[in-house]
């Protein structure tokens, strides 16, 4: 039986600082066990985006749909601002318009809030970054097998055991922690966010 980290940490720690500490280790320690290749990939792919003028979607379900309009936000507009490129990331989070997902939601389903947005404005060569700690996610799924049909590339963001995201993405970034752990993968997945962020910044203003 898989042991859940989170759950033995607090039956080990005194208080709340021991705990803390313990947390933050298990995060560094499931991060550092991501290939770096990874990163790369991932940082290809949006470069790629960028030069061609291609729109990045992203889409996820409750604490991933926030980490989704994060991305969006640090990538889009935070990159413009402070790298201040004229040839900034497109990118989107399918995650952001409430009207447009709960139309979706209640007239065609909730498994189709991400693949009906992606039916409107997706164009050739436009990338899908999936963002599942399950990887199971249905209306993820139905997205990435959508864009995959159109001749998109698909990026997942995962966590567990990947999930059937990990089979299918072209570029499956997974933080490996045991199932139901979703307090660690959500925040590595910031993580990465954050780290593409400042990374691209920097690199695109030393272009200028």
């Amino acid at each position: 039986m898989n042991v859940n980290h989170i759950d033995q940490l607090y039956t080990t720690a005194t208080d709340i600082g021991q705990f803390a500490r313990g947390y933050v280790d298990y995060v560094r320690q499931i991060f550092n066990s991501i290939e770096c290749s990874s990163f790369m990939q991932l940082e290809e792919e949006l470069e790629e985006a960028r030069r061609n003028g291609n729109t990045i979607f992203i889409a996820g379900n409750g604490g991933s749909a926030t980490t989704a309009t994060t991305m969006a936000n640090d990538l889009g507009f935070d990159i413009v601002k402070k790298a201040r490129t004229d040839r900034p990331l497109k990118i989107l989070a399918l995650t952001d318009n409430n009207a447009v997902m709960t139309a979706i939601a209640n007239d065609a389903g909730y498994e189709n809030i991400f693949l009906n947005q992606l039916q409107i404005h997706y164009r050739s060569g436009d990338k899908l970054i999936g963002i599942s700690a399950s990887g199971n996610s249905r209306n993820v799924i139905k997205a990435v097998e959508w864009i995959k049909s159109n001749g998109g590339t698909t990026i997942g963001l995962l966590g567990f055991d990947g999930g059937r995201l990990e089979q299918i993405c072209d570029i499956a970034i997974r933080v490996p922690t045991v199932a139901g752990e979703y307090g660690p993968v959500e925040d590595v997945h910031l993580i990465i966010n954050h780290i593409l962020a400042h990374w691209l910044q920097n690199k695109l203003r030393q272009r200028k």
